[in-house]
């Protein structure tokens, strides 16, 4: 979870990689009318998100009851959206990409054929509720390599079994 540019797709695809799970690009799941809206410079709002949200639970759900498991790269940014993801099922752990504004900015903005344009990142901030010492999961350093943030959340995974 974390603002566009933290990392989430680069980390999510690793960790993926490391623990031999799925990865799902929360991204793609964007309706196309969430994505028109984005690109135009207009941030969502719960309605919004919602619909979005809740297809992406679904997948949570899915891999929790089957088996599998899985990394979803998705912003997550209010505790209300996580708490959507940790109804899915038991088991549900966030890795929190924190980033500060001045780095986001600069990613998004360095990003080529990417729908959510730079201008959208303050938005991503006002919504931002940071992870709660009450959600299960790890708040690491964005700025930080990404192997070493996934050895950090593997390390991580491992002492919560």
């Amino acid at each position: 979870m974390g603002v566009s540019g933290s990392g989430k797709s680069t980390v999510g695809r690793l960790l993926a990689q490391r623990l031999m799970v799925p990865f799902l690009e929360a991204d793609d799941v964007h309706p196309a009318a969430n994505r028109a809206k984005m690109a135009a410079g207009r941030p969502l709002n719960d309605e919004d998100r919602r619909p979005w949200l809740l297809s992406l639970a679904d997948w949570i759900h899915e891999a929790i009851d089957d088996g599998r498991g899985g990394v979803v790269a998705c912003s997550a940014l209010k505790h209300e959206y996580r708490d959507i993801f940790r109804r899915a099922g038991v088991g549900v752990c966030f890795l929190y990409l924190a980033l500060d504004r001045a780095a986001a900015d600069q990613r998004v903005a360095g990003r080529a054929g990417h729908f959510m344009p730079a201008r959208l990142v303050d938005s991503q901030y006002a919504t931002l509720e940071p992870l709660r010492s009450d959600e299960p999961g790890l708040t690491v350093d964005a700025s930080a390599d990404p192997q070493t943030i996934v050895d950090d959340a593997v390390r991580a995974l491992r002492e919560t079994d």
